[in-house]
């Protein structure tokens, strides 16, 4: 498992590095923050370690530009800093990250919440999904296309996001119904229907290209058919 840890304090560093390596990892170390965005984005790594307070960049940035590259989109951030302030760890784990350990802490500790990272995998949902000029931003639940906004009542929001997360994909009523709606799907309700004709005249209507079509008998898909 390849590991890098981007930390400027030398000693720091240098203890990180050693310790990872004799714990079993290949660790490469960067000391400022445009150093560590190079080499996470330049090789592929298993893990990040990446300290707050850097040079150049520091850590909430770096992790932002992390999950705008492809590359680096899934790779698990283990944040460290000396500020263990709540809003801080709010701050972190919404701009991506997806631990936060505070100094001073203990070795076994740190390899602890390592080795858990790497055993849960890539799960991460990616922030912004892109269909054609159709753009969403799940964080902030802004839904654009062609630059103009459009406005969704949360259900049109969360029935688009589930559309666009498995963009090619046949989604069958009942399905849809119960991701969104959490409810078994009955075929004399018509809920699924209403709902995907209201956020087609959103979405679809006003432009040539239309991105969610009907499969009869199967279901919906969102895609930008040619």
């Amino acid at each position: 498992m390849r590991i890098l840890v981007v930390e400027d304090e030398p000693k720091a560093g240098d203890y990180l590095r050693k310790g990872l390596t004799e714990s079993g990892f290949v660790v490469d170390l960067a000391r400022t923050g445009p150093d560590g965005l190079q080499c996470a984005i330049a090789d592929a790594y298993d893990l990040i370690v990446l300290d707050v307070m850097l040079p150049g960049m520091d850590g909430w940035q770096v992790v932002q530009e992390l999950r705008k590259t492809q590359q680096t989109q899934q790779t698990p951030v283990l944040f460290l800093t000396a500020r263990d302030d709540v809003q801080d760890r709010i701050k972190g784990l919404e701009l991506g990250a997806d631990d936060y350990l505070v100094k001073p802490f203990a070795f076994a500790e740190l390899v602890a919440r390592i080795r858990t990272l790497l055993r849960r995998g890539p799960i991460r949902e990616s922030e912004r999904l892109e269909i054609a000029d159709l753009e969403i931003d799940v964080l902030k639940r802004r839904v654009t296309r062609g630059g103009v906004r459009i406005d969704l009542t949360p259900k049109e929001f969360a029935l688009l996001h589930l559309l666009a997360k498995r963009q090619g994909e046949v989604l069958s009523r009942s399905l849809i119904a119960s991701q969104v709606w959490d409810m078994n799907f009955d075929s004399d309700t018509n809920v699924v229907d209403v709902a995907v004709r209201r956020l087609r005249a959103k979405v679809d209507d006003a432009y040539s290209r239309k991105l969610i079509h009907t499969l009869r008998g199967m279901g919906y898909v969102l895609e930008a058919r040619e």
